[in-house]
């Protein structure tokens, strides 16, 4: 999990050993933890493969970032 300055949340990430192929099982595991946090962006990464989401609680939607943005 990464606080903004402020102490809110900014970002969750759940990161999977090498070996675990992200699926969407992963995906939604860690949406799932972000239920309660209400995060901007969600990071998943098997160390090989990356997947940063941008979340958008208005339209009840999210969408891929090509890389995670600068802080």
């Amino acid at each position: 999990l990464v606080y903004r300055r402020n102490g809110q949340p900014l970002l969750i990430a759940e990161f999977k050993a090498p070996g675990v192929k992200i699926s969407q099982e992963a995906f939604d595991q860690v949406v799932r933890y972000n239920m309660a946090l209400k995060v901007e962006r969600v990071v998943v990464s098997n160390g090989l493969q990356h997947f940063v989401c941008e979340i958008d609680y208005v339209a009840n939607s999210y969408r891929f970032l090509k890389e995670v943005p600068d802080f």
